[in-house]
């Protein structure tokens, strides 16, 4: 299988993915600020690993919680203020409309 190459630029990153069908893909992240990559660097020494399992490890618990599903806004509101009760409002009865005005002299 001819190996593909996919490039993207996200957030002012570039990342490059190198797949094969053999092997897993590869990530290459540029432009990453020199503060976050100290940063991951000082994680990685925290938990005893590399700079690229940190990195890994990272995106995979980013990437591993399941997305929510979408709500009706209505409904949300709803459960949120329904243990607290309702009221009814009085509704002021109708009278019939006015006439348009006229710009006639």
């Amino acid at each position: 299988m001819k190996p593909t190459r996919r490039s993207e630029v996200i957030n002012d990153c570039t990342l490059s993915i190198d797949c094969e069908a053999p092997r897993m893909a590869s990530i290459t992240i540029r432009n990453l600020d020199d503060d976050l990559k100290s940063r991951l660097r000082v994680q990685a020494a925290v938990h005893g690993r590399s700079m690229e399992d940190e990195a890994r490890d990272i995106l995979r618990c980013a990437l591993n919680v399941e997305p929510g599903t979408p709500q009706n806004l209505a409904e949300a509101i709803h459960r949120r203020f329904a243990p607290l009760g309702g009221w009814n409002i009085e509704l002021p009865p109708r009278e019939p409309m006015r006439a348009p005005p006229t710009f006639d002299e």
